[in-house]
């Protein structure tokens, strides 16, 4: 298994981390299918010409504006602007009902299938914090399609910044450290490369990138990163890194090294 930036995965070994700091939206929920179900019954046929790339590139760019103008707003607040720029942008109506509806509808975006399973197993080994852009009652509903109990949240809310603002990071390390995670031994696990693999690695995090977007054009509901960035490790799915991690694990147990939890 070769790591993102060519060399190889096995030169770097899980066994040194306590726990895993995880993206929400993208990486254990699928908000790009949430987005895209949201905004088509927004539309209800109108606009056809709009593919779903399109759609999600244009909800990327205007909720990056949102938030950036705003951080203080609670999603809910960002998404109910973000759909009335969308309107503005393909000049469709967007009535205060279609706005609140949009505004609340990350509780029915959809976990990814393997979410839940490979946390569970993951949790077997590691401490797990959540870092995400969203609201803690938003969260919340999420975390139901879950199944987990994560030891800490961290989310925009109690920053007052969304990412990529390094606050955001800032408040992930101090949160690990009042858990008793040693310096060194946190793991973030994101999918967007903008806004959280770049402002981890300025800090120092190692990162794994969960790929879900392997094989597809475009960056989706995210925007393209705006430097270079290489994760130390790439997944295509959130149940392969639970399994690298038991293989790495098993092959310790067998060559007679116990990893610690």
């Amino acid at each position: 298994m070769a790591a993102a930036d060519g060399t190889i995965a096995a030169m770097l070994t899980f066994a040194r981390y306590e726990a895993l700091s995880f993206d929400c939206y993208g990486t254990l929920i699928d908000w790009e299918t949430g987005i895209v179900d949201a905004i088509r019954r927004w539309l209800a046929g109108r606009r056809p010409d709009l593919d779903d790339e399109a759609l999600l590139a244009a909800f990327a760019e205007l909720e990056t504006g949102v938030q950036a103008a705003d951080p203080d707003a609670l999603y809910p607040v960002v998404l109910t602007r973000v759909l009335h720029d969308l309107g503005t942008r393909f000049e469709v109506s967007v009535p205060a009902g279609e706005a609140a509806a949009f505004g609340a509808s990350v509780g029915d975006w959809p976990a990814f299938p393997d979410s839940p399973d490979a946390l569970t197993r993951l949790q077997r080994r590691y401490r797990l914090i959540i870092l995400s852009n969203i609201d803690r009652a938003s969260f919340a509903l999420s975390n139901a399609r879950l199944g987990v109990e994560f030891d800490a949240i961290v989310t925009a809310q109690d920053v007052g910044s969304y990412k990529p603002d390094p606050r955001n990071f800032q408040s992930l390390l101090r949160t690990a450290a009042d858990l008793g995670v040693g310096d060194g031994r946190l793991l973030h696990v994101a999918q967007s490369l903008f806004h959280d693999h770049v402002p981890a690695k300025a800090i120092g995090l190692p990162t794994v990138w969960i790929d879900r977007r392997a094989g597809r054009p475009g960056s989706g509901a995210t925007p393209a990163p705006p430097v270079d960035v290489r994760p130390d490790w790439s997944f295509p799915t959130l149940e392969a890194l639970a399994e690298a991690v038991e293989a790495e694990r098993g092959a310790a147990v067998v060559d007679g090294i116990e990893p610690p939890r």
